[in-house]
């Protein structure tokens, strides 16, 4: 494989460019949102997430040289395989990002980057200190490699993949063209899904191409009538990274002690956020079949008697 220098060392004074322009352009206009707390957390937490990817990085890297010896084909490097490569990639990040609104193992850690109520380029930055210890990628980074992709073209595809998921996070931008708001990630699509309106609600999963969530019944597009509401669905009200880092860790803990069965102990692990056995709290599934029943009854509400 080509000596390709890591993609996003190179990105990153583009990142502070692109922020610094951004904040600027949020303090003459008014048309993007900047807070310091959340701005500073946002910051703090992608430094933490660096470091973790330092210190933890070789967990993955010891997993993905154990099983390349069992790939089924030896597929080595080339532009076009690269290319296929990282349609691939996308194609499972859409899954793994799916799970990881819909396993609480997984939420736990993706929780992170949604904690934020605001949304700008700062948000992008707003990572997960403690990835690799969920192991997801034994589930979702494997397949490529087992079918003989190279784990340093894998890993390139990945790293691109994340640098184009950057400058979605904007309110700056409202649309893009037709034809690329139909097949790319926009910032439009990217907001409905950092979006806590039920209607909103775990869509667009999608990382570079938005057909994934066309193919798969998960596309919502943005609606004038329907603002976005960023954050999670019981927001923290706090910038402490370390907060916003643990504190589903430190809930799902807790649920499971407090837990009265096996299966109890199960659902608050790998089951839905939210999930309680009583249906004390609500997933998002609840809060979602909430909103349209409100709507239904609206709807015979407004009709006109017969």
């Amino acid at each position: 494989m080509p000596d390709i220098p890591d993609p996003i060392l190179i990105a990153i004074p583009v990142f502070v460019a692109l922020i610094v322009a951004e904040m600027i352009y949020a303090r003459t206009t008014g048309r993007a949102r900047y807070e310091p707390g959340d701005t500073l957390a946002s910051l703090l937490m992608g430094l933490g997430n660096v470091v973790s990817k330092v210190a933890l990085g070789f967990i993955a890297v010891a997993w993905f040289t154990l099983i390349e010896p069992y790939a089924l084909f030896d597929i080595g490097w080339g532009w076009g395989v690269f290319a296929l490569c990282f349609v691939l990639d996308d194609f499972v990040y859409y899954f793994a990002h799916r799970f990881a609104h819909t396993v609480r193992w997984w939420w736990a850690d993706h929780v992170v980057h949604h904690s934020s109520q605001h949304y700008n380029l700062t948000t992008a930055l707003r990572q997960p200190w403690i990835s690799p210890m969920t192991l997801k990628f034994i589930f979702f980074g494997s397949w490529l490699v087992l079918m003989g992709f190279p784990p340093a073209m894998v890993a390139l595809a990945g790293a691109i993949n994340l640098i184009y998921q950057f400058w979605i996070h904007t309110e700056v931008i409202h649309k893009t063209p037709a034809w690329f708001e139909a097949i790319m990630n926009t910032p439009s699509h990217h907001r409905v899904h950092h979006a806590t309106n039920p209607q909103y609600l775990d869509k667009n999963y999608a990382g570079v191409f938005i057909i994934w969530d066309k193919m798969f019944g998960t596309f919502q597009p943005e609606l004038a009538q329907e603002p976005c509401r960023y954050g999670i669905v019981k927001n923290l009200g706090s910038d402490n990274p370390f907060l916003i880092s643990f504190h589903e860790w430190w809930g799902m803990i807790k649920d499971m002690a407090g837990a009265k069965s096996l299966r109890e102990a199960l659902g608050f692990w790998l089951g839905p956020p939210g999930w309680t056995p009583d249906g004390s709290r609500e997933t998002s599934k609840m809060i979602k079949a909430r909103w349209a029943q409100r709507q239904e009854a609206a709807k015979k509400v407004s009709e006109p008697a017969e």
